[in-house]
């Protein structure tokens, strides 16, 4: 909080006036983040549906990571307190965002849940370790993060298949 004082050109008691420690910094910034991130996600996904959606809401994510790396990792383990938390509205919003593109793929409710835990794992995944620089092989990070969206978009093909019950014989 010193630090942040000193940035800022006030006393740390002054800011003490504004923020309720670290954990409320946090928190609050957590939520700008998150809100922020909802909008270029939301934005993003636009008039798309399926694997176009898919892409252009992972690009939007993987963006927003890479541009503003500290604030999202304001939200990573960030628990919210209730359904009155703003931290628990602008995570619903980016989840809305996510849904938005998987309404494109026609699951069962029984595997939207799942869906989306893969999703947020694959993209939280690959823009965390390309912001820490976690990728020093020599293949092209934009090439490798366009076949995990092929991945995705095929994995939730099929998931979208699997709800209408085994093909017809002869049939994949």
């Amino acid at each position: 909080m010193g630090s942040l004082a000193e940035r800022l050109g006030v006393r740390t008691p002054s800011l003490y006036k504004h923020v309720g420690g670290q954990e409320d910094l946090t928190r609050r910034i957590a939520v700008l983040a998150l809100g922020e991130a909802a909008d270029a996600v939301g934005r993003a996904v636009q008039g798309y549906a399926g694997r176009d959606a898919l892409g252009a809401a992972a690009r939007a994510f993987r963006d927003f990571v890479l541009a503003h790396p500290g604030r999202y990792a304001a939200t990573v383990g960030m628990e919210s307190t209730g359904p009155d938390d703003p931290l628990a509205a602008a995570g619903e919003r980016l989840l809305g965002a996510f849904m938005a593109v998987l309404r494109g793929y026609d699951l069962p409710d029984s595997e939207t849940v799942h869906a989306l835990r893969m999703l947020r794992s694959l993209f939280h995944g690959f823009a965390t370790l390309q912001s820490a620089s976690g990728f020093r092989w020599s293949a092209d990070i934009d090439e490798s993060f366009a076949w995990l969206v092929a991945f995705a978009d095929r994995g939730l093909r099929a998931a979208s298949r699997a709800a209408d019950g085994p093909p017809p014989p002869g049939q994949p």
